[in-house]
Order: C-alpha cells, then sequence, then structure tokens
C-alpha cells in the first residue's frame, strides 16, 4: 500500500521563460537504464514519484525522492520506468490562498503518455515507448484553398456503419476502415476534424443523472488518446497499443490523401471548480497553473469551472509541448482550438494577440505547415474575438453563420409573418465574398472558417425543423443549449408528414450546403449534414452517448439525395477556382489568386446602393472571375434568391459570355442540364432558390 514520506528537498526557485531550456524534457525520458521524469511546479517543496504494480494499482512497488534540479523542475530517475510501467507523484507544498497542495494526492504526471484506472477518477501515468513504422506515409498538405473540414466524432461517425465489423464499430481503427474512408473519398472533403481525443472524464454530475460525457471536452491529460475509442484488443493490450491503433489511424487516412485535425481542449481541464477532482495540475501548482483571483477564487472564463493560466510559462509550455507532440510524434495534420481566446489572456486576463504562447504556436517549426483553427471567443470579459487572432490563424466565423442562417431562415419566417423580410441581400453578399469586413486583408478570405453547423447547436435538418430547442432529455429543465438558433421549423415543430413542408425544408438544406460551399473561405460541413441526420431538435447532445448522436447509414431517398447535392457541390468547388479565391479583390487592381467580384441584380443590371439594403429586393447575381496563379481562369455566375415568391432573372450583358447552368437548389436531385444561356436571357427562378452557372 502507498506511504507517506516525510523527509523531502526543497524546491529551487525559479520562473523560467516559455521556452526556456530549463522547462526541455518534462514527462518521461527513456534510456538504456531506464527512465528519468521531469515534473515541474512553481510552488512545490516536495515531490515523490511512485511507481506502481501492473495488476495491483494500489500497490506501490517503489517510492523515489525527486530531486529540485533548479528552475521549479523536480526529477528522479528510477530503472523500473520503463514502457508499460505504472507511475504517479504526489506533490507538497504551502498552504494559503491558491494552494491546494496534499501530498497524500496521488496525481497524474502532465506529460503521461498513456493512462489506466482502477476506479472512477483513480488514475495512473503509464510509460509509453511510441515507436511506430510509419513507412512512406506523410502528411497531405493540403492547401487552403481547397481545403473543406469535415467536424465528426470518432464512435459517432462508426457506430452504426453497417459495412464496418462490429469489433471497428466507434474507433480508431473503424474511422480508417476502407468503408469509412470511401464514404469522405466520395464525398469530397479534404479533412476530417476530430472531437476532442485527448483523454477525458465524465463530470460526476452527468453520472449521477446516468449521462456520459459524449463530446469529451473535460480533459485528463493533454499527450493520451482517449483509451474508450480504441478496439477492445488494443484496450486490453494497454496504452501502448492504444496509441498504436491511434497512429494507424492517422497513416492509414494520410494514405488516402485525407488529413487528421484534432479539436483540443487546452483551456481548461476535468478538475473542475475549487472542490472538483484533483487529478493532476490542481495539485501539482494550482496557483500556477488556474486561473484566480489573489485570494483563490478561480477566474472561471470557460464556464466549466476552472481555466487554464497560459500567462505562466510552465502552463503555456505544456500547452505548446503537447502540440509539438501530436504535429511530430503522432503526425496530426492540424488544430481546432476551443475557446481559443482563453489561450491568449496575460496575466491580467485581458486578450492579447500577440500573447506569446499564440505567438510561439504560429512560429514553432514543429507545426509548420499545421492548420490552426481557433475558436474566437470564450465566456469572459472581452471574451468575443472573431476576426483579431491575426496572420497564420484561421477562425471559426460566427458571424457568417448568423448572416447565412438569417438570410435563409429567420429572414424567410419573418417575411411569411410581415410580407418583406427584415433585411435587403448586402450584409449576405459580404459573406458570401469572403468576410472582408471581418479579416484583413493581409490575412484574406481563407482565415475564415465558414460554417453553418457544428457539433455545438442543431444540426442542418434540425435547424430547418425546429422553432426551438428540445433538450429535456440532458436533465436541465430544458434550460441549456442556446436560445437563439435563427432556425425555422417551415410551418410544423419538428417530425410531421405534411410534404409541402418536407419540400420546403429539404430545398432549404440545399440553399443552407450550397452557401455554405460556394463561398469564399474554409468552409466547414458538420459530419452526418450531408445524410440528413437528426437529434430530434436536441442543440446540445453533449451528454448523450447513444443513437441520438450516432450517425445513421440507414438513408430514405431524399438523404441519399442530399448527399449527391453536397458530392456535386464539393466537386463544383474543386473544379472552378473562383469559388475558391486566396486573396481579397482590389477594386481596379488584378490580384493574383483572388477573385474580380462584380454584382447584379435580378434585372441583370449592376446593383444599385439603394439594392443591397432594400428588403423588398433579395435577389442577386454574383459574377466571380478568377485571377489564378497556377490554374485555368475560370468565371463563375451565382444567383441567390432570397423570397419565397418565385421570379425570373436576366443574365447580365458580359460580351460573348455563354452561361451553362451546374447546379440549382430548387432540383430534388442534381441535374446535368444541356442548355445553355446568351447574355440577356431570362430564366426563371424557384422562390427562395439558388443556381450556379459557369461562365465561357
Amino acid at each position: 500500500m502507498v506511504r507517506p514520506e516525510t523527509a523531502l528537498p526543497v524546491r529551487a526557485s525559479a520562473r523560467p521563460g516559455l521556452l526556456s531550456p530549463t522547462l526541455d524534457d518534462l514527462g518521461v525520458r527513456l534510456g538504456p537504464d531506464g527512465g528519468t521524469l521531469r515534473v515541474w511546479s512553481g510552488a512545490a517543496d516536495a515531490m515523490q514519484l511512485l511507481i506502481f504494480d501492473e495488476v495491483d494499482l494500489d500497490w506501490a512497488t517503489e517510492t523515489i525522492t525527486m530531486t529540485p534540479v533548479g528552475g521549479g523542475v523536480f526529477e528522479a530517475s528510477s530503472a523500473l520506468l520503463r514502457p508499460g510501467a505504472r507511475y504517479a507523484i504526489r506533490v507538497g507544498g504551502p498552504h494559503g490562498p491558491g494552494h491546494t497542495f496534499n501530498p497524500q494526492s496521488l496525481l497524474v504526471e502532465p506529460y503521461s503518455r498513456g493512462l489506466v484506472s482502477g476506479s472512477y477518477g483513480d488514475w495512473r501515468s503509464v510509460v509509453v515507448d511510441g515507436s511506430f513504422d510509419w513507412g512512406s506515409s506523410q502528411k497531405p498538405r493540403i492547401p487552403l484553398d481547397r481545403t473543406v473540414v469535415y467536424e465528426g466524432h470518432v464512435k459517432g461517425l462508426t457506430k452504426r456503419h453497417p459495412f464496418i465489423p462490429p469489433a471497428l464499430h466507434g474507433t480508431y481503427a473503424g474511422l480508417a476502415h476502407p468503408a469509412m474512408i470511401d464514404h469522405l473519398l466520395s464525398l469530397g472533403i479534404t479533412s476530417v476534424e476530430l472531437l476532442p481525443v485527448h483523454a477525458f472524464a465524465t463530470e460526476p454530475r452527468l453520472l449521477q443523472l446516468g449521462l456520459a460525457n459524449y463530446w469529451g471536452y473535460n480533459s485528463l491529460n493533454f499527450f493520451t488518446p482517449h483509451a474508450p475509442y480504441a478496439t477492445a484488443a488494443s484496450r486490453a493490450e494497454g496504452p501502448e497499443a492504444v496509441l498504436r491503433e491511434f497512429k494507424g489511424m492517422v497513416k492509414l487516412l494520410h494514405e488516402a490523401g485525407l488529413e487528421v485535425l484534432l479539436d483540443v481542449v487546452y483551456n481548461h481541464t476535468a478538475e473542475e471548480g475549487i472542490g472538483g477532482p484533483r487529478t493532476s495540475l490542481r495539485g501539482i501548482d494550482n496557483r500556477a497553473y488556474y486561473r484566480q483571483t489573489d485570494e483563490g477564487v478561480y477566474i472561471d472564463e470557460t464556464g466549466c469551472g476552472n481555466a487554464v493560466n497560459t500567462s505562466t510559462d510552465a502552463a503555456a509550455r505544456l500547452v505548446l509541448d503537447s502540440l509539438r507532440y501530436w504535429s511530430d510524434e503522432v503526425q496530426v495534420d492540424g488544430f481546432r482550438f476551443d475557446l481559443a481566446v482563453t489561450l491568449g489572456r496575460d496575466a491580467r486576463h485581458s486578450f492579447d494577440p500577440a500573447h506569446p504562447l499564440l505567438t510561439a504556436i504560429r512560429e514553432d517549426p514543429s507545426l509548420a505547415g499545421a492548420k490552426l483553427i481557433a475558436e474566437p471567443w470564450d465566456v469572459g470579459m472581452g471574451g468575443w474575438q472573431t476576426g483579431n487572432f491575426g496572420e497564420g490563424w484561421l477562425e471559426w466565423n460566427d458571424r457568417y453563420r448568423d448572416r447565412v442562417r438569417n438570410f435563409w431562415l429567420s429572414d424567410i419566417d419573418y417575411a411569411r409573418r410581415a410580407d418583406t423580410a427584415p433585411v435587403g441581400v448586402g450584409g449576405f453578399a459580404t459573406r458570401l465574398a469572403g468576410s472582408s469586413n471581418t479579416f484583413s486583408e493581409e490575412r484574406g478570405p481563407l482565415a475564415s472558417v465558414n460554417f453553418v453547423t457544428a457539433h455545438d447547436g442543431f444540426t442542418l435538418r434540425d435547424l430547418v425543423s425546429y422553432d426551438v430547442k428540445h433538450n429535456l432529455g440532458n436533465g436541465e429543465q430544458n434550460r441549456d443549449g442556446a436560445d437563439t438558433n435563427r432556425s425555422f421549423n417551415h410551418g410544423a415543430e419538428g417530425s410531421t408528414t405534411d410534404e409541402r413542408v418536407l419540400a420546403t425544408r429539404r430545398k432549404a438544406m440545399r440553399n443552407l450546403l450550397g452557401t455554405l460551399l460556394l463561398s469564399a473561405g474554409v468552409p466547414m460541413i458538420t459530419a452526418g449534414d450531408e445524410m440528413g441526420r437528426t437529434q430530434r431538435g436536441n442543440n446540445n447532445a453533449y451528454c448523450h452517448d447513444s443513437a441520438l448522436t450516432w450517425l445513421s447509414w440507414d438513408l430514405a431517398p431524399w438523404q441519399e439525395h442530399l448527399f449527391a447535392h453536397t458530392q456535386q457541390l464539393l466537386r463544383l468547388r474543386r473544379d472552378n477556382p473562383a469559388l475558391r479565391p486566396q486573396r481579397f479583390a482590389r477594386l481596379g487592381e488584378v490580384i493574383p489568386s483572388a477573385s474580380v467580384m462584380e454584382w447584379f441584380d435580378e434585372r441583370g443590371e449592376t446593383m444599385s446602393s439603394e439594392r443591397w439594403n432594400d428588403p423588398a429586393h433579395r435577389t442577386l447575381q454574383y459574377l466571380a472571375t478568377s485571377t489564378p496563379e497556377d490554374e485555368s481562369p475560370n468565371r463563375v455566375l451565382l444567383v441567390v434568391h432570397g423570397t419565397e415568391a418565385d421570379t425570373v432573372i436576366t443574365l447580365p450583358d458580359i460580351e460573348g459570355a455563354v452561361y451553362v447552368p451546374l447546379w440549382s437548389s430548387a432540383d430534388e436531385t442534381p441535374i446535368e442540364s444541356a442548355e445553355r444561356h446568351a447574355p440577356g436571357d431570362t430564366v426563371p427562378v424557384t422562390g427562395a432558390s439558388m443556381l450556379l452557372f459557369r461562365v465561357d
């Protein structure tokens, strides 16, 4: 059994810089005679390494006093620190505001590559060798203008897939199965963005309700892959096999030409608020790792009980080293940073786009070429920072999401009741063209990650089927989840047999997908939206690990048609560089890799300033002409009709042009038309729909 030790050394005090060599080689480093463990704590006065029996996780076979070696780092070596070894640390330190040391607590070492547990909340770190044969596998390095992100959940993607063996359902290996890869490739996406795969835990509150943390935004450790997503065989073999399975998934996706992006949660941990679990950072140096007042009260800018204090060098370095590990040793292609504003807060808790950590992430050689996507907000003061992350960063564009939803859903709902929409087409056009009012000219349209839905909120199908959230199953009396969804049920709440309502909903989904995939910027599709997935109106399904959240592959004909539309839209995006400019155009100049944009009304005349904002005129013709550097020149005309009454447009009078129809959201199935139109021709347009032409 574990026994307390008393005679422990006093630390050497120092505060190293973020990139100081003092913070190098933290965690376990293996050598020919075992391993050496290095752990940082700025306030600890004693630290121990305990090594446990491989079977009995309560039996410490060796307890070693760790030696302070300067800069707040403690070190210990042991021949027993070899691959597979189970270990923990205990840390002693002063009492007082902000300090929560308990020398009896067994703690997860922050740089652990593997974890095992004997019971809930009782974790042991595991030494992992990490050897893996990558063969000739390489990162695909998809250019940003060709990138299409597909946000999905490791388990949810494959749990119900009929052509994946049951033993692989819901696993890393299942995601790399040929049946899943075929789906991703046939759809046309380039980059799979996985909801959190760092080891995480379910909150005690959810366990009491019989629920689970499904999404995974509750990290235990920043280096260990979540073991329950591995196959039973890998889990039985141990953390080394779990990591090997994860790397095997990355390798196979890379060989198929697909990138792997990770949704990473560095802004808070599973230790929650004071009084919550003490599993790692809280017991190692609570004041250094978590934001708090001088009195030790947590400053919770995440809404999750704590906020990691990246204004301290050790906390920032922990994040940076984790990113380096996943990029170098696990070969992932990029990261989406959950509540990224928290990571960029300084010692005064204010957001700084030049924060040392944000700068280090952008400039680190290990992360060169990695896609860095910020969720540009948190819940603290000054937490909304869309557009402010600077060069090298992409950002989730919530302004895009809201404007597109408004245009196709809430504005249409308003017009049904008031006989006119509340706004014209101008704001929508700005988003369509790359959000130049949000992102600087230097960053360009590709700084914007455009999305209409995400894991958090309604699915695409629910967005057009529900006016309000239906979250009673979450156990919070429907109080959780967003109240403002900019959704529209089109005449019936939820399930209905009214074919007129259903047909209108299907067209609305095609309008939303069409806008997303034909807009300038980097599009992100939420997994299942291409097949009309529903969560029955739950817009915060984070706590449901069930058929409610797993993708269904049993598709009705209309769902297969929606998938075909998504395929066609992605193919058109790929084939027409005018739809994916890399830079903003500048009036009167030729900017390489920009798209020259011309705007016409329904009569084919140049848009007047009055018509941009006139709610009675929500029909727009958008002509984009590419100025490519490494592709053939290209021109497209996108027609947007934002009212429910049918209309007729006159095609713009462009000398020598031939308009070739490519896609229409009014069609239930994608139709390849043999028609050709000349300038000045009139074309009928169905109410609330879109048309795309190539201009030859």
